[in-house]
This record gives C-alpha cells, structure tokens and sequence, in this order.
C-alpha cells in the first residue's frame, strides 16, 4: 500500500542559539524571543489542519519560556530533546554532553510527565559519544543524520573514519536515525546572521521559491518510492514571519493534495517500525 508520512517537526530554540553563540546583546536576544508572538500562530495552524507535529527543545526554553513549551504540549504535540544550552555536542566532553541529556530531559518530564522518546542534536553534529548516551538515557529515535531522505535507518556506534585509511562501519545499533536535510530546514533559506567569523550567512530567500523546493521533494518521493516519511524542519523565530506563515499554510495544503499524512515523528517512527516487521514476516 502507498503510503507517505511527512513529519512536520519545530527546533523551538528560543534565544538558547544566540547565547550559545555569544550573541546576548539585546537585539540578539529578541531576535530568539520573538517566538513568543510566532507559537501561538503555529499551534493556532497546526490546529486548524488537525496536524500533530514534533518541537525538538532544548531544556533553556524550557525553563525560559515554559508557558509557550505548554502551550503546544496541551495542544497533544510531541515534546522532544534538543539539548539544554543549544552547545553542539561534538564540542562538550562525554560529562557534559552527558549533563546536557540529562538536565534537558529534567525539563521535559517537569512540563510533559515524561522524558523524551527522540533527540536532535543543536546544529545536527553529533559526536562520537552520542549514539551510546542517547541509548543509555532512552531514546530510541535520532533526527540529526543525513544518510537517507525517504527512510529511516540504524544509527551505527564506531564509524572509524580516518584521513589515510579507507573508512570502516561501526555496528548498528538499536537507536533508529529519523534522517534530515538543511535544504528541508527553514533556517539557512530565510535567517540572516552575520557570523562571529566575519562571514554573513545570506538568508532571506523568497518565500515562494522555497515552497517549489519543499513540495518538489515530497512529489519525487511519490515517484521512487511505495512508501516513505519525509521530515521538514522549521524555527518559530524565522517561520513565525508573515509571508512565512503563509508559506507554511501552503506548503500543508499542497502536501494534502498530494496524499501526505502528517505524524509526530515518534508515531512515524512506530509506523516505520511495523513496516519492517511485516516485510520480515512475509521473507520467512
């Protein structure tokens, strides 16, 4: 049976991205603040198309802006880790990537009554500690990898990956990689940031354009595949805007139209999950 899952999934990082950055003069800190004015009108549209989506956030919101986490939590959204501080983990040592899960999942048993079934590393950069302190706190989904665009696959522990050896696989392990893509991510399409380096990341690009892109990629999965999940990643401080919103509703109406069935990522997860149960029944 045809079947396509899109997941629409929010990283509802607050202001957690620019203090992480070093960015805390006050302009930077409303330029995260300003999802306070874009949830509401998130969960409002959410609502209105009966759509469950994910919010990856990280465990400052949670403890910053906890009124606007609960308001999408109420609303029967999933809640899912995405750090504390918004520090890439391949930055911190195994003790503090290890704090960060930890304190992060505090925070999101404190507003949901549960720790987190998934994770999603700030800026996707996992480190070679990840996958194992993901899987002896409990998750049993990641959504930070790239390896696939229509499937999900194994997380494997132990890549060896050295400049003048051929590259070994690790194993494959239990945690189940929910893949992403930055070109189905809202944020380097529309955020302009001039960068600690010196560079500027441009953003800003029309809003129309990137619909093109992100409804193009749900079409081909209908042609090359019998069935699939796709997994859009948006920001509510850069999709809150207008044109943006009017973008987002778009993009849900045409995905619609196209047959899309819209899951948490932790109900797109179990789908796929009874997916390969049954194609191993029917190859015994």
């Amino acid at each position: 049976m045809r079947r396509y899952i899109v997941c629409l999934t929010f990283d509802h990082d607050h202001m957690s991205g620019f203090i992480s950055r070093g960015m805390t003069s006050p302009t930077a800190i409303s330029r995260g603040e300003y999802d306070l004015v874009a949830i509401p009108r998130i969960v409002e549209l959410l609502k209105r198309y009966d759509i469950k989506a994910t919010f990856f956030t990280p465990g400052h919101t949670i403890d910053s802006a906890t009124a606007s986490v609960e308001s999408y939590v109420a609303a029967g959204h999933e809640l899912a880790h995405h750090g504390w501080t918004h520090r890439l983990p391949v930055s911190l040592s195994r003790e503090e990537e290890e704090e960060e899960i930890v304190r992060g999942n505090e925070s999101i048993k404190r507003v949901s009554g549960r720790y987190a079934r998934g994770y999603r590393s700030p800026a996707w950069d996992l480190s070679p500690h990840s996958i194992e302190l993901l899987l002896k706190h409990g998750m049993r989904y990641d959504s930070s990898m790239m390896g696939d665009d229509y499937d999900c696959y194994w997380a494997r522990q132990g890549d060896q990956a050295e400049l003048l050896k051929h590259f070994v696989r690790g194993r494959e392990t239990s945690l189940l990689e929910m893949p992403i893509s930055w070109s189905l991510d809202d944020y380097p399409h529309f955020e302009y940031m001039r960068l600690p380096t010196g560079g500027v990341q441009q953003g800003l690009m029309n809003a129309g354009g990137v619909l093109e892109n992100f409804v193009d990629d749900f079409i081909y999965m209908t042609r090359v595949r019998e069935r699939g999940i796709l997994t859009y990643t948006f920001h509510p401080h850069v999709i809150g805007r207008g044109h943006r919103m009017i973008m987002m509703e778009r993009l849900i109406q045409k995905l619609i139209e196209h047959g899309a069935v819209f899951m948490t990522m932790e109900a797109a997860m179990a789908e796929w999950l009874s997916w390969r149960t049954a194609e191993r029944r029917a190859a015994e």
